[in-house]
C-alpha cells in the first residue's frame, strides 16, 4: 500500500509577524522537500465543528473565530498570531490529521503524513499557546477513540518542546498513551517525569541540552518498548523537527539521520502491534534542515508502508 500525504494550499495562507519562526515558507519547504515522492496525494479537508468539540469547548472556538482578523494580526499571545488565512489553515490541520486517520483505518494507505501548518500540540482545551490553535493530534486521537471504536491509541511526540496540549487534552484518557522525548528546561516548561497521566499512560523523557543522537535513539527505544506493551491499535505522531541541530529555538544535536531511525523504529513496533501509523508536522524552524528532515521522515514512512 502506499503512503498518504494531506496537505493544501491553505497551510501558505496561515501569515505570521516578520521575523516570527513559524513562517509561511515552512510550508512551501516541506512542499518542495515531497515533490518527487510516491504519495497518495490528498486534500486537507475543513474539520467539522464536531472534530474541534471532541478536546475543545463550543466556547473556545467560538472565542478563536471572533479573534480571527479581517486584516492584519491578531496576537493571542506573546507567540501566537492569527492572519485572515490561519483559522481555514488551522481547520484544514485537524481536518487532515481526522481524514488521515480515516483512510488508515478503512486500510486505504498504509500510513500516511499530515503536511500542514499551524501546528497543534501545545494548544491546551481553553488555551492557544506555542503557535498552536487547536490540538491536533489529539482531536486525531479522539476520533479514532469515539468514532472508530478503538480500544488504545498511542500518541508519540518526538518535537524538541513538551506537547504539553496534547497531554493537557489526553491527561484523563485512559485509552489514550502519549509518550515525548523534550529538551528541558526549555518551553513551554512542562514534561517533566512526574507528570504521568490519570492512568499512568503519560511518558514524559526530559533531555539536556546537548544532547545527541545517540541518546535520543535509545530513549526511543525505551519509550517504544513500554508503547508495544501498550498495545496500540494506532500510532499518532507528533512530527517536530526542531531537536535539529540546526535548529534555532532549541540546543539538541540530532540530524536527518536521527530522524530516520526514530521513525524507522516508531514503524516498526507498530507494525508489531498491526497499527497503522499518521505523522502530523509540528515544529522545525531552521527551512533547510526542515525540508531534509521531512523528507527523511517521509521516504521512511514509504519504506515501511511498502
Amino acid at each position: 500500500m502506499t503512503t498518504g500525504l494531506f496537505w493544501h494550499p491553505a497551510a501558505i495562507g496561515h501569515l505570521t509577524p516578520p521575523g516570527h519562526p513559524e513562517q509561511m515558507a515552512r510550508a512551501k519547504v516541506v512542499d518542495a522537500a515531497l515533490e518527487g515522492l510516491a504519495l497518495d496525494r490528498r486534500e486537507a479537508p475543513v474539520a467539522e465543528d464536531a472534530e474541534i468539540l471532541r478536546c475543545h469547548p463550543q466556547s473556545y472556538l467560538d472565542r478563536i473565530r471572533e479573534a480571527s482578523p479581517q486584516r492584519g494580526y491578531a496576537m493571542l499571545d506573546a507567540d501566537t498570531h492569527m492572519s485572515p488565512g490561519s483559522l481555514e489553515a488551522a481547520l484544514r490541520a485537524v481536518g487532515g490529521a481526522v481524514a488521515a486517520v480515516d483512510a488508515v483505518l478503512a486500510g486505504q494507505m498504509a500510513n500516511a503524513f499530515v503536511a500542514m501548518r499551524p501546528p497543534g500540540h501545545h494548544a491546551e482545551r481553553e488555551t492557544p499557546m506555542g503557535f498552536c490553535l487547536f490540538g491536533t493530534v489529539a482531536i486525531a486521537a479522539r476520533r479514532a477513540l469515539d468514532h472508530h471504536g478503538l480500544q488504545r491509541v498511542a500518541v508519540l511526540d518526538f518535537d524538541v518542546h513538551h506537547g504539553n496540549g496534547t497531554q493537557d487534552l489526553l491527561w484523563d484518557e485512559s485509552r489514550a498513551m502519549f509518550a515525548s522525548s523534550h529538551q528541558m528546561p526549555l518551553f513551554p516548561g512542562s514534561g517533566g517525569v512526574a507528570e504521568a497521566g490519570a492512568h499512568r499512560q503519560i511518558v514524559n523523557v526530559p533531555l539536556s541540552p546537548g544532547t545527541g543522537g545517540a541518546e535520543a535513539r535509545r530513549a526511543w527505544q525505551a519509550i517504544l518498548t513500554r508503547t508495544l506493551a501498550f498495545q496500540p491499535q494506532l500510532v499518532i505522531v507528533s512530527a517536530g523537527f526542531d531537536a535539529h541541530a540546526d535548529d534555532p529555538l532549541a540546543q539538541l544535536n540530532w540530524d536527518e539521520s536521527d530522524f530516520t531511525a526514530i521513525t524507522r523504529a516508531i514503524c516498526d513496533m507498530a507494525a508489531e502491534c498491526g497499527a497503522p501509523v499518521v505523522s502530523s508536522l509540528e515544529g522545525g524552524y531552521d527551512l533547510a534542515a526542515l525540508g531534509r528532515s521531512v523528507r527523511a521522515h517521509v521516504e521512511t514512512l514509504i519504506e515501511a508502508g511498502a
